[in-house]
């Protein structure tokens, strides 16, 4: 999109969720576990839950507003499929390398995020022609009905079966035992569904700012509202055991991997509802948001090496060894309790990252404000 054409709170959000996305990497990096008995450790990893269900619901809408831009669903799905597939191949080399800083790939590929979000965009490609209200329904179903694409390959002759199956697990767990060598953190039936809502919301975006911010809250503080009550009945329905964790972080912590319909709603719903305060924000912090959502593939390529490198100084601080063999297969690290980071560490470390993310993605984005004004200044002249 030009940026007279961007719709500011779908960056500003963008980069609030990408801000909360470094947390969690240094959190990684540290060793501290991804939630805990502590309020202060599982906060830390529940504010990061926010993140993927915004990228991925926020890329389809973004999608939607660049195919209004071309005015051409063919050169949309082109663009879609081309992006999807140079995404797929970052993941598996350059982000697989910042995250492991090695070249042992033939013992561990990640299907991350990054992964799930270019087989998303791939697929998203022929959808492109459907109508938008079409595209909303197949979107909510797949998020709905997701655990029916477990159930296929179970359907199938046991010969076939056993040759599906682990193909089907990059869709949906299918029980089957993976590819050697390939973890699946992300699988892409659920999500391809939120990419497919978010599309639908472009639809949304792009009405009477007052409409829009009026449909935004509605459907964000209803969404949130479902998973309230969903999230109560769980908790009085089913009991807890002696060694249960305290009610309120029950109720916060529905599945992730595969992602849960109460998850999407505990994430999307708040996130849809921010929308209109995003789109009014003003001064330095809604500015540095701004400027990071507004670049945020050169956000992701750099951020992990960053953190990565600085935890390597950190731990060499203060033990006089990186420890790089720990992250050898990163983001699964195993670290003792009484060698992790303390919380205050990890959030010093954090703020000194994002100042350094902020300094490149303003140099970033300036440069790239550069070159734009030629080719505008040219167009306007014709």
């Amino acid at each position: 999109m030009t940026e007279a054409s961007r719709i500011r709170s779908l960056d500003v959000v963008r980069g609030v969720v990408m801000v909360l996305m470094a947390i969690d990497h240094v959190r990684v990096y540290s060793g501290v576990p991804p939630g805990g008995p502590t309020a202060g450790v599982f906060f830390t990893r529940w504010v990061t839950h926010f993140c993927a269900p915004a990228f991925v619901f926020l890329a389809g809408t973004s999608a939607f507003l660049h195919g209004r831009r071309l005015g051409d669903r063919g050169a949309l799905a082109r663009y879609l499929a081309i992006r999807g597939l140079m995404l797929v191949l970052l993941e598996v080399t350059v982000i697989r390398f910042s995250w492991t800083f090695n070249v042992a790939y033939s013992t561990f590929i990640l299907a991350g995020v990054i992964w799930m979000l270019g087989w998303c965009m791939v697929l998203m490609a022929p959808l492109v022609y459907l109508r938008t209200r079409t595209m909303a329904i197949a979107g909510i179903c797949l998020m709905l009905f997701q655990q029916l694409f477990g159930l296929v390959p179970r359907l199938l002759p046991p010969p076939v079966q056993a040759t599906v199956a682990p193909v089907w697990n990059f869709f949906y767990p299918s029980g089957a035992p993976g590819w050697p060598g390939i973890t699946i953190l992300y699988v892409i039936v659920p999500w391809l569904g939120v990419m497919a809502a978010g599309y639908a919301f472009g639809a949304i975006m792009i009405r009477d700012p007052a409409e829009r911010r009026r449909l935004c809250l509605r459907i964000g503080l209803s969404a949130t509202a479902l998973f309230a009550v969903l999230a109560a009945i769980t908790i009085v329905a089913v009991p807890a055991d002696g060694d249960a964790a305290p009610a309120l972080f029950r109720a916060l912590n529905p599945s992730k991997y595969p992602v849960s319909q109460p998850f999407l709603l505990m994430t999307l719903g708040p996130m849809i509802a921010l929308l209109p305060p995003a789109e009014r924000a003003r001064g330095w912090a809604a500015d540095a948001f701004l400027t990071f959502g507004r670049v945020p593939l050169f956000y992701y390529l750099l951020h992990i090496p960053l953190i990565h490198l600085t935890a390597l100084a950190v731990w060499y601080l203060r033990d006089g060894s990186p420890h790089m063999d720990w992250f050898a297969t990163a983001p699964y690290v195993g670290i003792a309790p009484e060698q992790q980071w303390g919380l205050p560490l990890l959030y010093l470390v954090f703020l000194i990252d994002v100042a350094v993310l902020y300094g490149a993605c303003r140099w970033y984005e300036s440069r790239r404000h550069l070159r734009r004004a030629p080719a505008e200044t040219a167009a306007a002249a014709v």
